[in-house]
């Protein structure tokens, strides 16, 4: 006879708990489908081994060791704008640790794109990369070296250091080009 009320017991505890995962399933789930995010066109630029594809697979949570340097980059730069149409922002990659040349080249194209008629609206993202480099450059530095402020006035960018090794600072970096796009959307919006 203990044996059937235990049974009975487990049978019943079983139904009981079975109702209260349905109970929080559907005070969980159930409110209906999570507010929809919205998607951006973003066109990646930046100087051969400036770490854009390194950097943006380590954002998809893709091992480094597979990255294959995008090979010719160089001689595709004059086609960039075919790339510029319909982009909603521009994450432009520099490797903070180049020469001296390297970074002028870099300035030039960063100057070039932020002047271009088809980006000088839209957000710019600014990674500084390979700061995990003895020769890398603070941002500060970078800034004004490109001489950031009195050329990007009035626009909407963020110059942001990062390296492979910190995928945190790398998040919170295009967290601030995302909250910089939403401005971009909520005061056009509102016009």
């Amino acid at each position: 006879m203990d044996y059937l009320r235990m049974s009975e017991c487990l049978q019943i505890s079983l139904a009981v708990c079975r109702l209260g995962i349905c109970t929080c399933f559907r005070a969980l789930c159930c409110k209906g489908p999570p507010p929809a995010r919205p998607e951006y066109d973003l066109v990646c630029i930046g100087l051969t081994g400036s770490g854009k594809t390194s950097l943006l697979s380590q954002l998809c949570s893709e091992s480094p060791e597979h990255v294959v340097s995008t090979t010719g980059a160089d001689h595709i730069r004059k086609y960039w704008s075919r790339y510029y149409q319909g982009s909603q922002g521009v994450i432009f990659v520099l490797d903070s640790a180049s020469s001296e040349g390297d970074l002028e080249t870099a300035r030039s194209e960063l100057h070039s794109a932020l002047q271009h008629p088809q980006l000088c609206t839209l957000p710019f993202l600014i990674l500084a990369s390979h700061q995990d480099k003895p020769a890398a450059r603070s941002a500060q530095e970078v800034k004004k070296y490109f001489e950031l402020e009195p050329l990007a006035r009035g626009q909407r960018w963020t110059l942001q250091p990062c390296s492979l090794g910190d995928v945190a600072a790398l998040k919170d970096s295009f967290s601030r080009l995302i909250q910089l796009l939403e401005e971009k959307d909520r005061e056009a919006a509102r016009m």
